[in-house]
């Protein structure tokens, strides 16, 4: 695994914005940064494939754990969602994707590490299957990406398309967030690829006529896909109306589960001491002196703080941590030229579909974090 420094492309503000990537330099700040690139062996993506499959076929075996022992209250979970995430886990509801945040420097004697699995609702999908893509075919034709997860998106609603109620699929997020509401444009190209009938709806816009879920048309919702996620659902005006609504959601409830970090001391705990596992305690540090301290449920690198040699090196501010917190056997990203790299490594259908890397200028990747593509060397 190497950064390599590249000349931008002539008009690349143009060319990304013709695919739909319009928040490439929000407020100013670069997000996507093609003045570099990271490059793999193909021994290396095998290796990052292998992994992802493995970790997302433990954290199935977590969740059912979780269920089955009824640990919900680890995760702060209220009692009244639980029926929901049972049943929905007992029939089976589809899932679409996930995203796993891998620390590695591509060394294969040393295994990459997850630092937190992704599983509700994931964004940088657009540039990691789209635009990271295209910048391939332009500046290096013939290299070869580790990203099938377009292809995959649309065999995989095919797939699914058995499972979901009868009438449109109907796509959401909340309005005036542009990045929300082009991985769900995104998504639902994708979906329209795959012959199904689709319709946007703000979040915002979700009506209840007294007995189900309405679109602006008044048409039902039988089943949505949103990008929104499951705990502030929770506390909507019309969150209460799920629990006895007959609509399909996707990602279904029981990623209620998975997107809590509360899962990754049930890891440790079903797994001790695996390669791909960091040591991690819920409510304790467990006797570490070097750790990572998270909230249960947070965003962006909000409320984090890393304790080395028992001392706090970086602590960040935010409005979460209101539920608890976990603590993380200390992994520090490696550094490339004061660049830390986090690999996203993608799910889609269950399978490890490709990868996206964001890098920071500190060990905590935050909303100020770059995307920088890749390529197979």
């Amino acid at each position: 695994m190497e950064r390599r420094k590249i000349e931008c492309r002539d008009n690349w503000i143009l060319k990304v914005e013709e695919l739909g990537f319009t928040y490439h330099t929000p407020d100013g700040v670069t997000y996507w940064d093609e003045s570099a690139y990271y490059s793999f062996t193909p021994g290396q993506i095998e290796i990052l494939e292998n992994v992802s499959n493995k970790l997302f076929r433990m954290c199935l075996k977590a969740v059912d754990y979780v269920i089955r022992n009824n640990l919900f209250e680890q995760f702060h979970i209220p009692a009244k969602w639980i029926p929901l995430i049972k049943s929905s886990w007992q029939r089976e509801t589809p899932s679409i994707y996930g995203r796993f945040d891998l620390s590695w420097d591509g060394n294969p004697n040393i295994a990459p590490k997850m630092l937190e699995f992704n599983a509700d609702t994931p964004t940088s999908l657009l540039e990691a299957s789209v635009i990271q893509w295209f910048w391939l075919k332009e500046v290096f034709p013939e290299a070869d990406q580790f990203n099938s997860m377009h292809e995959k998106l649309i065999a995989w609603f095919k797939q699914i398309k058995i499972y979901l109620k009868k009438g449109k699929l109907h796509f959401s997020s909340l309005n005036g967030n542009a990045e929300d509401f082009m991985n769900m444009t995104y998504l639902q190209d994708c979906a329209i690829q795959a012959g199904l009938q689709t319709q946007f709806i703000s979040v915002e816009n979700i009506g209840w006529n007294g007995s189900g879920f309405t679109d602006l048309q008044e048409e039902p919702i039988k089943t949505i896909f949103k990008l929104y996620p499951w705990e502030w659902i929770m506390h909507e005006e019309f969150g209460p109306h799920i629990l006895k609504a007959d609509t399909l959601w996707i990602e279904p409830p029981w990623k209620m589960i998975l997107s809590n970090k509360a899962i990754l001391p049930v890891l440790w705990e079903l797994f001790p001491d695996h390669p791909n596992l960091l040591e991690c305690y819920s409510g304790k540090d467990g006797g570490m002196k070097n750790y990572v301290k998270k909230p249960l449920l947070s965003r962006e690198g909000a409320n984090i703080m890393i304790v080395e040699n028992g001392s706090v090196e970086v602590e960040t501010g935010g409005e979460y941590g209101e539920e608890g917190f976990i603590y993380q056997k200390l992994q520090k990203l490696p550094e490339f030229n004061g660049n830390y790299p986090v690999i996203g490594s993608w799910i889609i259908g269950g399978k490890s579909a490709g990868i996206g890397i964001r890098e920071s200028h500190s060990l905590i990747t935050d909303n100020l974090s770059r995307f920088i593509p890749h390529r197979i060397t």
